[in-house]
C-alpha cells in the first residue's frame, strides 16, 4: 500500500515538474512578487491594488542585494550634499568612503561624487582658460595642471582597483554557490523517489534546508529562478510528506508562527517615523519570508498573505506620501536656485565698467555661487538643466569680466608708458639748481602722475618707488637750501622787530622836513634787512600801517606816502629769489594803469551827457570828483612803474658790470 502511494506521488510530481521554471513559480507561495503564486495571492493583488506594486519594489531591491549581503549596507550610508562641497572636500569624502565602507556598498555615492567633481572641475578649467586667453594667450596653447584633479584621479583609481578585485572574487564565489544550490535542488527532487523510512527522508530534507541556508549568494540574474525552483520542489516534498501528517503539521505550525511574527513586525513598521529605515526593514522581512521560512497549511495561506500584503501596502503608501513631500521640498529648492540664477543673469546684464565695481560684482557672484550650492537638491528630472543654466550664466559673467580686464590691461600698459616718461623727466631734473622752474615742474609732474590710472601690478610698486625717490631727492636738496635761507630770514625778522619797536615809540617833532628825513631812514633801514620767513610776513603790514599814520600826521600827501612805501616793496622784489615776481608786479601795475585809463575815459564820456547841466549839479560834481581821483591813482601807478623800471635797470647793470654799478651807487 505504501509503495502504491509513493508511485502515485511520483506520478503527481512528474506532472508538476513538466512546466518550465516560470510555470513552476505559479504554485509557490514563497515568491509572491514575480508572478501570482496562488489563488490567495491573486486575490490579494486584486483586492489590495497597491500592495503588489509595493511588493514588486521590495523584491526588486532584494534581488539586487542577493549577490552580496554587504551590498545592503548602501541603505545605511547617508548621501551627503555633494553638490554643495568644494572639489577638495569631494576628494576627502571619496577617500573616507573607500577606507571605511564596503566597496560594494558605495557605488551610488562614488558615482554621484564623480559627477559633481567633474562638473565643478570643468567649470574651474573654463575659468582658467578664459583668464589665460584674457591675458593674451592662445586657446590652443592652454594647459593647466591641477593638484586637486590629480589627487581625485588617484583616489578614484584606488576605488576602481578595489572594486574590480572584489567583483572578480565575488564572481567566482557566486558561480560556485549557484552550483551548490542547483545540486541541493537535485537532492531535494530525489527525496520523493527514495524508498526509505519516512523519518530518514525527513531528516535528509532538514539537512538540505540547512545546507541551502548556508549555501551563499548567487548571481542576481539567477536569483529568482533558483528560489522559485527550490520552493516548488519543497512544496512537492511537503505534498509527498502527507504520509506522515505529524511531521508536516509540526513544520506548518512552526512556519505559521514565524510568519505571524513577521506580519506583526511589518504592521508595527507603519507607525515608524523614519520611513526610509522602516522600508528597508520591510525589505528584510520579505526576504526572511521568502528565503528562511517554509510554507504553511493551505487553510492559512490566503489569510496570512492578505494580512502581510495589507501591512506592506500601508507602509508603501506612507512612503509614497513621504516622497511626495520630499518632492515638494526639492521644488522649493528649485525656486531658490532659479532665483539665484536670475540674480546672476541680472549682474551679467549690468556688468560694471570699473575695476572697483567689477571687483564688487565678483564678490557678489561668489556669494551667489555659494548660496546655489547650499540650496539643496532639486527634482532629478530638472537637475541637469538647472546645473547647465547655472554654469552657463556664471560663464557669461566670467567672459564679460575677462573682456573688461583684457581692455584694462591695454589701458594699464599705456599708463605704464606715461608714468615711465614722467619718471625719466623726474630723474633728469632731480639734480637741477634752477630752483624756481624745477620746483614748479616737479609739482606739475606730480599732479600729472596722480591723474594717470593704474599700471600692471607687477610694475606698480617698482615704478612708484623710483618716482618717489627722484622727487624726494630733489625736494630734500631744496629743503636743505631753504633751511639755510630760513636761518638768515629768522635773523632778519629779529632785526625788523627792533625797528618796529622803535618806530612805534617815535614822536613827531612838528618839523616836516626833519620828521620826513627820520621816517626815510626807518624805511631805508627796513629795506636793507631783506626778507623774513613766510609765516612772519605780517611784520611788513604792521610797519606800513604805523608808517601811514606817521606820514599822515607829518602832512605828507597820500601819493607821496604811497611811493615812499612802494620803495620798500621794490626792495623786497629786488632781494627776492623769485625772478618772475618783478614780471608779475609790472604786469599788475600796467593792468591797473589800463583800468584807471578806462575808468577815466568812461567817466569823461558820461560827463558829455551833462554838457548843458550846471557844474554845481551833485551828479556832475560826483563824476568830476571820480575823474580826479582816478587821475591821481593813475599818476601814482605811473610813478610806481617808473620806480620799478629804474630798479630793474639797476639790477641789469649790476649783472653786466658790478664794479661800475657799485661806483655809481
Amino acid at each position: 500500500m505504501l509503495e502504491e502511494k509513493k508511485q502515485e506521488q511520483q506520478e503527481e510530481t512528474t506532472e508538476k515538474t513538466k512546466p518550465a521554471i516560470a510555470e513552476e513559480v505559479s504554485s509557490s507561495e514563497e515568491a509572491p512578487v514575480a508572478d501570482p503564486k496562488s489563488a490567495a495571492e491573486d486575490s490579494a493583488d486584486t483586492d489590495q491594488g497597491g500592495a503588489k506594486e509595493a511588493v514588486d519594489e521590495i523584491e526588486e531591491s532584494n534581488a539586487e542585494d542577493a549577490e552580496d549581503e554587504g551590498h545592503q549596507r548602501r541603505h545605511q550610508i547617508p548621501i551627503l550634499d555633494y553638490h554643495g562641497m568644494s572639489m577638495e572636500n569631494l576628494v576627502g569624502e571619496l577617500q573616507r568612503l573607500i577606507r571605511t565602507e564596503k566597496i560594494q556598498a558605495i557605488k551610488r555615492h562614488v558615482d554621484t561624487i564623480k559627477q559633481e567633481f567633474d562638473d565643478k572641475f570643468k567649470e574651474f578649467l573654463e575659468q582658467k582658460k578664459q583668464e589665460f586667453i584674457s591675458n593674451g594667450g592662445n586657446e590652443i596653447d592652454f594647459k593647466y595642471s591641477s593638484v586637486t584633479k590629480r589627487q581625485f584621479n588617484e583616489v578614484f583609481n584606488e576605488y576602481r582597483e578595489k572594486r574590480n578585485h572584489y567583483y572578480r572574487n565575488l564572481d567566482e564565489n557566486l558561480k560556485t554557490n549557484l552550483e551548490k544550490r542547483l545540486a541541493l535542488i537535485e537532492d531535494l527532487k530525489s527525496l520523493v523517489n527514495i524508498e526509505e523510512d519516512i523519518n530518514t527522508t525527513y531528516k535528509n530534507f532538514k539537512r538540505i534546508q540547512e545546507q541551502w541556508r548556508s549555501a551563499g549568494s548567487v548571481p542576481r540574474a539567477n536569483y529568482n529562478d533558483v528560489w522559485r525552483t527550490y520552493h516548488h520542489h519543497m512544496e512537492i516534498f511537503y505534498d509527498f510528506l502527507h504520509l506522515n501528517r505529524e511531521l508536516r503539521d509540526l513544520d506548518f505550525k512552526h512556519n505559521l508562527e514565524e510568519k505571524l511574527k513577521i506580519i506583526e513586525k511589518a504592521e508595527a513598521l507603519a507607525e515608524s517615523r523614519d520611513i526610509g529605515k522602516a522600508f528597508r526593514e520591510l525589505q528584510t522581512l520579505h526576504k526572511i519570508w521568502k528565503e528562511d521560512i517554509g510554507p504553511v497549511a493551505k487553510a492559512n495561506r490566503e489569510e496570512i498573505w492578505e494580512r502581510f500584503s495589507k501591512a506592506t501596502k500601508a507602509l508603501h503608501q506612507k512612503r509614497q506620501e513621504f516622497l511626495k513631500d520630499q518632492e515638494k521640498y526639492y521644488e522649493e529648492n528649485l525656486k531658490v536656485k532659479q532665483e539665484i540664477i536670475s540674480k546672476i543673469r541680472e549682474v551679467v546684464e549690468n556688468t560694471a565698467g570699473s575695476h572697483k565695481d567689477i571687483q564688487k560684482q565678483i564678490r557678489e557672484i561668489e556669494q551667489l555661487r555659494e548660496a546655489f550650492f547650499k540650496a539643496g537638491k532639486v527634482p532629478q528630472k530638472i537637475n541637469e538643466q538647472t546645473w547647465s543654466e547655472f554654469k552657463s550664466t556664471v560663464r557669461d559673467f566670467n567672459r564679460k569680466k575677462n573682456t573688461f580686464y583684457k581692455g584694462l590691461k591695454k589701458e594699464q600698459q599705456l599708463n605704464l608708458e606715461r608714468k615711465r616718461a614722467l619718471l625719466d623727466l623726474a630723474n633728469s631734473l632731480k639734480d637741477s639748481e634752477d630752483w624756481d622752474s624745477t620746483t614748479a615742474e616737479f609739482k606739475r609732474i606730480q599732479r600729472e602722475w596722480k591723474t594717470i590710472g593704474h599700471v600692471p601690478r607687477k610694475f606698480s610698486d617698482k615704478i612708484w618707488n623710483e618716482f618717489k625717490n627722484a622727487c624726494n631727492h630733489y625736494f630734500q636738496r631744496l629743503h636743505a637750501l631753504q633751511d639755510k635761507a630760513n636761518a638768515k630770514e629768522s635773523e632778519n625778522f629779529k632785526k625788523k622787530m627792533v625797528i618796529l619797536d622803535e618806530i612805534k615809540e617815535y614822536k613827531l617833532s612838528g618839523d616836516q622836513a626833519k620828521d620826513l628825513e627820520k621816517l626815510k631812514k626807518y624805511i631805508a633801514s627796513w629795506k636793507s634787512i631783506g626778507n623774513v620767513p613766510r609765516n612772519r610776513k605780517h611784520v611788513n603790514t604792521k610797519f606800513n600801517k604805523i608808517l601811514d599814520v606817521l606820514l599822515k600826521k607829518a602832512g605828507v600827501d597820500k601819493q607821496q606816502a604811497e611811493l615812499l612805501k612802494y620803495g620798500n616793496k621794490i626792495q623786497e622784489l629786488a632781494s627776492g629769489e623769485d625772478e618772475r615776481a618783478i614780471l608779475r608786479e609790472r604786469a599788475f601795475i600796467r593792468k591797473r594803469i589800463d583800468e584807471s585809463k578806462d575808468e577815466i575815459r568812461q567817466l569823461e564820456n558820461n560827463l558829455q551827457f551833462f554838457a548843458h547841466v550846471p557844474e554845481d549839479n551833485p551828479v556832475v560834481k560826483e563824476v568830476i570828483q571820480n575823474i580826479d581821483r582816478h587821475k591821481d591813482s593813475l599818476d601814482t601807478w605811473k610813478a610806481k612803474l617808473k620806480k620799478l623800471n629804474i630798479m630793474e635797470h639797476s639790477l641789469s647793470r649790476e649783472e653786466s658790470d658790478p664794479e661800475t654799478s657799485a661806483e655809481e651807487e
